[in-house]
């Protein structure tokens, strides 16, 4: 059987669902809500697994599963050298969110990614420790700071709530997923300028390290011509 892991709930699974629906392939939960247990009607030979967002990049990565669906920011954070390990099948057009620096609306000087540079080295001659940056995206952040130079910075874990944490002062700036930018600007945050670091959505991703058998492979060419990708 060729495994497909999606998402197991909330709207990324709904959008999914609906997804491959229009496209002839019904995914499906089976049992009951709280069981994580799939089917799939029109094409015979693949396996649903509901997984969560964030374990399918792994299972992916590991072979488990042949294909998944999961957000690009996802992929790129939890895996590295992503590209060599999983390979896009095709972008799905929902789940849309961009990964973005964001820093005080006070700081009315740091508009660019030059200007936050600026900030934090005189940040920590001031202060004497470096300027913190909240974020759970800690790979994604650290290449593209570097690649852009800026430096002293530290990375500080946030696995909730990030919006929150230059107000409650545990972090002096953030880097995080943002739709519309709403909640950012009612915490007093802005985006800088050239601090988009990625825009993400949901795309179904095939894992590359994957010796598929004859029947596995036949099964996955159908697919693509139901799926047109």
């Amino acid at each position: 059987m060729l495994k497909l892991g999606v998402p197991s709930k909330g709207r990324l699974m709904e959008k999914t669902f609906e997804w491959f629906g229009e496209r002839g392939v019904v995914l499906r939960k089976a049992g009951s809500e709280r069981e994580y247990a799939g089917a799939v009607d029109g094409i015979e030979g693949i396996e649903l697994v509901l997984l969560s967002a964030g374990e399918i990049p792994r299972e992916l990565a590991a072979g488990r599963i042949h294909l998944g669906v999961t957000g690009s920011d996802l992929i790129r954070e939890k895996l590295a050298n992503w590209d060599a390990r999983v390979s896009v099948i095709e972008q799905m057009g929902f789940g849309g969110a961009d990964l973005i620096i964001a820093v005080p609306q006070a700081w009315v000087d740091v508009d660019t990614l030059d200007d936050l540079d600026a900030a934090a080295a005189a940040f920590r001659a001031k202060h004497g420790f470096r300027m913190r940056i909240a974020t759970k995206y800690h790979r994604l952040v650290r290449e593209f700071l570097r690649e852009n130079g800026v430096a002293d910075y530290q990375l500080v874990d946030s696995q909730g709530a990030t919006e929150g944490v230059v107000k409650n002062e545990t972090a002096e700036a953030i880097a995080d997923i943002t739709s519309t930018g709403e909640t950012l600007r009612a915490n007093g945050l802005k985006i800088i300028d050239d601090g988009l670091i990625h825009a993400s959505q949901a795309t179904l991703f095939r894992g590359v390290r994957d010796r598929w058998d004859d029947a596995q492979r036949a099964t996955f060419k159908a697919l693509e011509k139901m799926l047109n990708v």
